[in-house]
Protein backbone atom coordinates (compact mmCIF):
# COMPACT_ATOMS: atom_id res chain seq x y z
CA UNK A 1 0.00 0.00 0.00
CA UNK A 2 1.49 3.48 -1.03
CA UNK A 3 2.25 5.79 1.77
CA UNK A 4 -0.72 7.49 3.51
CA UNK A 5 -3.35 5.60 2.26
CA UNK A 6 -4.58 4.71 5.48
CA UNK A 7 -4.96 8.46 6.27
CA UNK A 8 -8.39 10.57 5.59
CA UNK A 9 -8.55 12.99 2.84
CA UNK A 10 -8.28 16.13 4.91
CA UNK A 11 -5.68 17.25 7.33
CA UNK A 12 -5.33 20.09 9.99
CA UNK A 13 -3.48 22.75 8.50
CA UNK A 14 -2.12 24.50 11.67
CA UNK A 15 -1.23 28.02 10.12
CA UNK A 16 -3.83 29.93 10.56
CA UNK A 17 -5.23 29.31 13.96
CA UNK A 18 -7.90 31.01 15.90
CA UNK A 19 -6.63 34.53 17.86
CA UNK A 20 -7.66 35.77 20.63
CA UNK A 21 -6.27 38.83 22.38
CA UNK A 22 -3.33 38.95 19.74
CA UNK A 23 -2.51 34.83 20.81
CA UNK A 24 -3.61 31.97 19.73
CA UNK A 25 -6.75 30.71 21.09
CA UNK A 26 -5.92 27.82 22.56
CA UNK A 27 -9.25 26.50 24.10
CA UNK A 28 -10.52 27.25 20.35
CA UNK A 29 -7.90 24.83 19.03
CA UNK A 30 -8.63 22.15 21.76
CA UNK A 31 -12.30 22.01 20.39
CA UNK A 32 -11.72 22.30 17.13
CA UNK A 33 -8.42 19.13 17.55
CA UNK A 34 -11.33 17.30 19.14
CA UNK A 35 -13.79 17.57 16.60
CA UNK A 36 -11.29 16.26 14.22
CA UNK A 37 -10.10 13.26 15.81
CA UNK A 38 -13.73 12.75 16.62
CA UNK A 39 -14.56 12.25 13.20
CA UNK A 40 -12.00 10.11 12.10
CA UNK A 41 -9.10 12.25 11.16
CA UNK A 42 -5.72 12.20 11.90
CA UNK A 43 -3.22 14.32 10.45
CA UNK A 44 -2.12 17.87 11.81
CA UNK A 45 0.42 19.86 10.26
CA UNK A 46 2.33 22.53 11.34
CA UNK A 47 6.33 24.15 11.17
CA UNK A 48 9.01 25.53 13.49
CA UNK A 49 8.07 28.74 11.76
CA UNK A 50 4.34 29.34 12.19
CA UNK A 51 4.43 31.49 15.29
CA UNK A 52 2.87 29.75 18.30
CA UNK A 53 1.59 26.79 16.37
CA UNK A 54 4.13 24.45 17.70
CA UNK A 55 3.37 25.30 21.44
CA UNK A 56 -0.49 25.27 20.79
CA UNK A 57 -0.87 21.95 18.96
CA UNK A 58 1.56 20.69 22.08
CA UNK A 59 -1.18 22.22 24.37
CA UNK A 60 -4.66 21.00 22.64
CA UNK A 61 -2.94 17.73 20.94
CA UNK A 62 -0.11 16.46 22.13
CA UNK A 63 -0.97 16.73 25.96
CA UNK A 64 -4.65 15.70 25.58
CA UNK A 65 -4.63 12.21 23.50
CA UNK A 66 -2.80 9.49 22.93
CA UNK A 67 0.14 9.60 20.59
CA UNK A 68 -0.88 7.10 18.47
CA UNK A 69 -4.36 8.55 17.71
CA UNK A 70 -2.72 11.09 15.50
CA UNK A 71 0.06 11.66 12.89
CA UNK A 72 1.76 15.03 13.64
CA UNK A 73 4.05 16.61 11.23
CA UNK A 74 5.90 19.84 11.63
CA UNK A 75 8.72 21.22 8.84
CA UNK A 76 12.74 22.56 8.69
CA UNK A 77 13.19 26.03 7.77
CA UNK A 78 16.85 25.62 6.78
CA UNK A 79 17.08 28.92 4.97
CA UNK A 80 16.43 31.16 8.16
CA UNK A 81 19.35 29.44 9.78
CA UNK A 82 22.90 30.74 9.35
CA UNK A 83 24.74 27.01 10.23
CA UNK A 84 24.07 23.46 10.73
CA UNK A 85 23.86 23.45 14.01
CA UNK A 86 20.75 26.27 13.69
CA UNK A 87 19.04 24.07 11.29
CA UNK A 88 19.23 21.13 13.98
CA UNK A 89 18.44 23.45 16.45
CA UNK A 90 15.02 23.91 14.83
CA UNK A 91 14.43 20.30 15.47
CA UNK A 92 15.12 20.30 18.65
CA UNK A 93 13.19 23.10 19.72
CA UNK A 94 10.12 21.64 17.31
CA UNK A 95 10.31 18.59 19.65
CA UNK A 96 10.54 20.35 22.71
CA UNK A 97 7.53 22.71 21.87
CA UNK A 98 5.38 19.76 21.22
CA UNK A 99 6.16 17.41 23.57
CA UNK A 100 5.73 14.76 20.44
CA UNK A 101 8.56 12.43 21.25
CA UNK A 102 8.90 12.27 17.69
CA UNK A 103 7.20 13.39 14.01
CA UNK A 104 5.30 11.48 11.97
CA UNK A 105 5.89 12.98 8.92
CA UNK A 106 9.13 15.57 8.63
CA UNK A 107 9.64 18.16 6.10
CA UNK A 108 12.61 19.64 4.89
CA UNK A 109 10.74 23.15 4.37
CA UNK A 110 10.23 25.13 1.68
CA UNK A 111 12.41 23.94 -1.13
CA UNK A 112 12.80 25.68 -4.47
CA UNK A 113 14.83 28.29 -6.06
CA UNK A 114 17.26 30.16 -3.03
CA UNK A 115 16.17 27.66 -0.62
CA UNK A 116 17.28 24.50 -2.05
CA UNK A 117 20.90 24.89 -1.52
CA UNK A 118 20.93 25.46 2.17
CA UNK A 119 19.55 22.01 3.01
CA UNK A 120 22.37 20.59 0.95
CA UNK A 121 25.07 22.82 2.20
CA UNK A 122 23.83 21.87 5.69
CA UNK A 123 23.86 17.98 4.96
CA UNK A 124 20.41 17.82 6.12
CA UNK A 125 19.07 15.53 4.11
CA UNK A 126 21.45 12.63 5.32
CA UNK A 127 20.64 13.94 8.80
CA UNK A 128 17.13 13.70 8.31
CA UNK A 129 17.35 9.90 7.57
CA UNK A 130 19.73 9.31 10.46
CA UNK A 131 17.05 10.67 12.54
CA UNK A 132 14.44 8.30 11.20
CA UNK A 133 16.42 5.38 12.13
CA UNK A 134 16.63 6.48 15.97
CA UNK A 135 12.64 6.47 15.57
CA UNK A 136 12.49 10.22 16.02
CA UNK A 137 11.15 10.87 12.35
CA UNK A 138 8.89 8.08 10.85
CA UNK A 139 8.95 9.73 7.87
CA UNK A 140 10.79 12.29 5.24
CA UNK A 141 9.76 14.29 2.56
CA UNK A 142 9.81 18.04 1.61
CA UNK A 143 7.35 20.99 0.82
CA UNK A 144 8.41 23.22 -2.62
CA UNK A 145 6.86 26.16 -4.24
CA UNK A 146 8.80 26.43 -7.49
CA UNK A 147 9.07 25.05 -11.21
CA UNK A 148 8.60 21.55 -12.30
CA UNK A 149 11.82 21.67 -13.73
CA UNK A 150 13.36 22.16 -10.50
CA UNK A 151 11.34 19.55 -8.60
CA UNK A 152 12.21 16.80 -11.12
CA UNK A 153 16.45 17.98 -10.24
CA UNK A 154 15.66 17.78 -6.42
CA UNK A 155 13.64 14.19 -6.77
CA UNK A 156 16.22 13.00 -9.54
CA UNK A 157 19.02 13.84 -6.77
CA UNK A 158 17.16 12.81 -3.76
CA UNK A 159 15.12 9.32 -4.61
CA UNK A 160 15.37 9.05 -0.81
CA UNK A 161 12.86 11.28 -0.34
CA UNK A 162 9.57 9.44 0.70
CA UNK A 163 6.74 12.49 0.27
CA UNK A 164 6.62 15.87 -1.47
CA UNK A 165 3.88 18.16 -0.35
CA UNK A 166 2.89 20.38 -3.02
CA UNK A 167 0.36 23.88 -3.95
CA UNK A 168 -2.25 22.52 -5.82
CA UNK A 169 -5.84 23.92 -6.78
CA UNK A 170 -8.32 24.14 -9.48
CA UNK A 171 -7.50 27.79 -10.06
CA UNK A 172 -3.73 26.70 -10.39
CA UNK A 173 -3.62 23.21 -12.10
CA UNK A 174 -2.37 24.92 -15.62
CA UNK A 175 -1.89 28.39 -14.24
CA UNK A 176 1.37 29.40 -15.85
CA UNK A 177 3.29 30.64 -12.91
CA UNK A 178 2.84 27.92 -10.80
CA UNK A 179 1.87 24.81 -12.40
CA UNK A 180 -0.23 22.81 -10.13
CA UNK A 181 -0.78 19.96 -12.72
CA UNK A 182 2.82 19.97 -14.07
CA UNK A 183 4.32 19.96 -10.44
CA UNK A 184 1.99 17.15 -9.49
CA UNK A 185 2.71 15.11 -12.69
CA UNK A 186 6.69 15.30 -12.03
CA UNK A 187 6.04 13.92 -8.29
CA UNK A 188 3.75 11.18 -9.51
CA UNK A 189 6.33 10.43 -11.96
CA UNK A 190 9.36 9.78 -9.09
CA UNK A 191 6.33 7.97 -7.57
CA UNK A 192 6.24 9.84 -4.75
CA UNK A 193 2.51 10.36 -2.33
CA UNK A 194 1.86 13.73 -2.55
CA UNK A 195 0.65 15.95 0.90
CA UNK A 196 -1.55 18.68 -0.74
CA UNK A 197 -1.66 22.57 0.66
CA UNK A 198 -3.38 25.66 0.28
CA UNK A 199 -6.20 23.64 -2.07
CA UNK A 200 -8.44 26.65 -1.34
CA UNK A 201 -5.29 29.52 -2.69
CA UNK A 202 -5.44 31.08 0.93
CA UNK A 203 -9.60 31.40 1.01
CA UNK A 204 -9.63 32.97 -2.44
CA UNK A 205 -11.57 29.81 -3.62
CA UNK A 206 -14.13 30.43 -1.21
CA UNK A 207 -15.15 33.29 -2.60
CA UNK A 208 -14.12 32.97 -6.01
CA UNK A 209 -15.13 35.56 -8.82
CA UNK A 210 -19.29 35.71 -8.98
CA UNK A 211 -19.37 33.65 -11.94
CA UNK A 212 -17.68 30.99 -10.65
CA UNK A 213 -19.85 30.99 -7.18
CA UNK A 214 -23.18 30.84 -9.27
CA UNK A 215 -21.89 28.04 -11.05
CA UNK A 216 -20.96 25.81 -8.21
CA UNK A 217 -24.32 26.80 -6.20
CA UNK A 218 -26.14 26.26 -9.54
CA UNK A 219 -24.79 22.34 -9.37
CA UNK A 220 -25.27 22.20 -5.85
CA UNK A 221 -26.95 24.35 -4.15
CA UNK A 222 -26.20 22.45 -0.61
CA UNK A 223 -22.06 22.34 -1.06
CA UNK A 224 -20.49 24.96 0.41
CA UNK A 225 -18.03 27.32 -2.43
CA UNK A 226 -14.71 25.63 -0.61
CA UNK A 227 -15.65 22.24 -0.36
CA UNK A 228 -15.45 22.02 -4.70
CA UNK A 229 -11.82 22.99 -4.45
CA UNK A 230 -10.84 20.70 -1.28
CA UNK A 231 -12.78 17.65 -3.08
CA UNK A 232 -10.89 18.73 -6.17
CA UNK A 233 -7.85 18.38 -4.39
CA UNK A 234 -8.77 15.30 -2.50
CA UNK A 235 -10.01 13.64 -5.77
CA UNK A 236 -6.36 13.26 -7.73
CA UNK A 237 -4.73 9.95 -7.20
CA UNK A 238 -1.37 9.23 -4.99
CA UNK A 239 -2.58 12.42 -2.50
CA UNK A 240 -2.15 11.63 1.50
CA UNK A 241 -4.24 13.63 3.16
CA UNK A 242 -5.19 17.58 1.48
CA UNK A 243 -4.34 20.44 4.02
CA UNK A 244 -6.95 23.08 5.24
CA UNK A 245 -5.56 25.98 7.44
CA UNK A 246 -8.48 25.94 9.55
CA UNK A 247 -9.54 29.08 11.52
CA UNK A 248 -12.31 28.45 13.98
CA UNK A 249 -14.85 25.72 14.80
CA UNK A 250 -17.34 26.95 11.99
CA UNK A 251 -14.43 25.73 9.16
CA UNK A 252 -14.37 22.66 10.84
CA UNK A 253 -17.37 21.66 11.10
CA UNK A 254 -18.25 22.61 6.94
CA UNK A 255 -14.80 20.83 6.18
CA UNK A 256 -15.96 17.31 8.36
CA UNK A 257 -19.38 17.38 6.64
CA UNK A 258 -18.16 16.88 3.10
CA UNK A 259 -15.14 14.90 3.74
CA UNK A 260 -16.12 12.61 6.69
CA UNK A 261 -17.61 10.14 3.79
CA UNK A 262 -15.14 11.42 0.69
CA UNK A 263 -16.27 9.63 -2.44
CA UNK A 264 -14.16 9.90 -5.71
CA UNK A 265 -15.66 12.63 -7.97
CA UNK A 266 -18.44 11.94 -10.44
CA UNK A 267 -18.12 12.45 -14.15
CA UNK A 268 -20.76 15.46 -13.36
CA UNK A 269 -18.63 17.45 -10.63
CA UNK A 270 -15.60 17.29 -12.35
CA UNK A 271 -17.55 18.76 -15.46
CA UNK A 272 -18.29 21.48 -13.18
CA UNK A 273 -14.79 21.98 -12.35
CA UNK A 274 -13.85 21.95 -16.03
CA UNK A 275 -16.07 24.88 -16.47
CA UNK A 276 -14.96 26.95 -13.31
CA UNK A 277 -11.50 26.74 -14.48
CA UNK A 278 -12.48 28.04 -17.80
CA UNK A 279 -14.46 31.20 -16.09
CA UNK A 280 -11.49 31.88 -14.56
CA UNK A 281 -9.12 31.47 -17.39
CA UNK A 282 -11.36 33.99 -19.26
CA UNK A 283 -10.36 36.97 -16.97
CA UNK A 284 -7.75 39.58 -18.21
CA UNK A 285 -5.00 38.02 -16.30
CA UNK A 286 -1.37 39.09 -17.61
CA UNK A 287 -0.01 36.44 -19.74
CA UNK A 288 3.44 35.73 -18.01
CA UNK A 289 5.05 32.64 -17.80
CA UNK A 290 7.41 33.82 -15.21
CA UNK A 291 10.68 32.24 -17.34
CA UNK A 292 12.37 35.71 -16.23
CA UNK A 293 13.72 36.92 -19.34
CA UNK A 294 12.82 39.93 -17.94
CA UNK A 295 14.43 39.66 -15.05
CA UNK A 296 18.02 38.96 -16.85
CA UNK A 297 18.23 42.39 -18.51
CA UNK A 298 16.65 44.48 -16.16
CA UNK A 299 19.02 47.04 -14.75
CA UNK A 300 16.71 48.17 -11.48
CA UNK A 301 16.46 44.42 -10.50
CA UNK A 302 12.39 44.89 -10.70
CA UNK A 303 10.91 41.75 -9.36
CA UNK A 304 8.67 42.00 -12.65
CA UNK A 305 6.86 37.98 -12.47
CA UNK A 306 6.34 38.73 -8.88
CA UNK A 307 4.24 42.00 -9.57
CA UNK A 308 2.52 39.94 -12.33
CA UNK A 309 1.18 37.26 -9.78
CA UNK A 310 0.06 39.77 -7.24
CA UNK A 311 -1.60 41.41 -9.74
CA UNK A 312 -3.00 38.72 -11.16
CA UNK A 313 -4.51 37.67 -8.24
CA UNK A 314 -6.00 41.26 -7.50
CA UNK A 315 -7.92 40.90 -10.94
CA UNK A 316 -9.18 37.18 -9.94
CA UNK A 317 -9.80 36.99 -6.49
CA UNK A 318 -10.44 41.00 -6.06
CA UNK A 319 -9.06 40.80 -2.69
CA UNK A 320 -6.28 43.67 -2.60
CA UNK A 321 -5.14 43.27 0.64
CA UNK A 322 -3.74 39.84 0.26
CA UNK A 323 -2.61 41.02 -3.16
CA UNK A 324 -0.13 43.04 -1.69
CA UNK A 325 1.09 40.69 0.83
CA UNK A 326 1.35 38.56 -2.32
CA UNK A 327 3.66 41.15 -3.98
CA UNK A 328 5.58 41.89 -0.56
CA UNK A 329 6.48 38.24 -0.51
CA UNK A 330 7.37 38.08 -4.08
CA UNK A 331 9.18 41.22 -5.15
CA UNK A 332 10.78 42.91 -1.73
CA UNK A 333 11.08 39.75 0.54
CA UNK A 334 12.74 38.16 -2.25
CA UNK A 335 15.50 41.27 -2.67
CA UNK A 336 13.20 42.51 -6.08
CA UNK A 337 12.93 46.62 -6.65
CA UNK A 338 9.49 46.85 -6.71
CA UNK A 339 7.33 48.25 -9.66
CA UNK A 340 7.71 51.44 -8.56
CA UNK A 341 11.39 51.52 -10.05
CA UNK A 342 10.80 51.31 -12.98
CA UNK A 343 12.84 53.67 -15.35
CA UNK A 344 10.94 52.73 -18.88
CA UNK A 345 14.44 51.55 -20.73
CA UNK A 346 11.96 48.65 -22.39
CA UNK A 347 14.90 46.39 -22.82
CA UNK A 348 12.23 43.83 -20.73
CA UNK A 349 10.23 43.97 -23.74
CA UNK A 350 12.92 43.49 -26.32
CA UNK A 351 13.19 39.50 -24.52
CA UNK A 352 10.06 39.22 -23.81
CA UNK A 353 8.84 35.71 -24.96
CA UNK A 354 5.21 36.55 -24.68
CA UNK A 355 5.39 40.32 -25.98
CA UNK A 356 3.52 41.60 -22.46
CA UNK A 357 3.59 45.24 -23.01
CA UNK A 358 5.48 45.23 -19.19
CA UNK A 359 6.12 48.92 -18.64
CA UNK A 360 2.43 49.40 -18.89
CA UNK A 361 1.57 46.53 -16.86
CA UNK A 362 4.00 47.86 -13.91
CA UNK A 363 2.63 51.11 -14.30
CA UNK A 364 -1.15 49.65 -13.62
CA UNK A 365 0.51 47.88 -10.53
CA UNK A 366 1.85 50.99 -9.05
CA UNK A 367 -1.26 52.97 -9.30
CA UNK A 368 -3.60 49.71 -8.35
CA UNK A 369 -1.28 48.78 -4.96
CA UNK A 370 -0.24 52.50 -3.82
CA UNK A 371 3.56 52.20 -4.69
Amino acid sequence: MELGQDIKKLGFGLMRLPQKDGKIDVEQVKVMVDKFLAAGFTYFDTAWVYPGSEVAIGEALVKRHPRESYQLTTKLAAWVCKSRNDAIGQFKQSLQRTGAGYFDFYLLHNLGEGRTHFFEDYGLWDWAFEQKEKGLMKHVGFSFHSTPEELEEILTKHPEAEFVQLQINYADWENPAIQSRACYEVARKHGKPVVIMEPVKGGMLATPPQEVIDLLKKAEPESSVASWAIRFAANLEGVITVLSGMSNVEQMENNLSYMKDFRKLTPAQEKTIKQAQEVIQKYPIIPCTTCNYCAKVCPQNIGISGSFTAMNMYTLYGDLKAAKHQEGWLVGAHGKAHANECVQCGMCEEVCPQHIPIRDNLEKIVETFGL
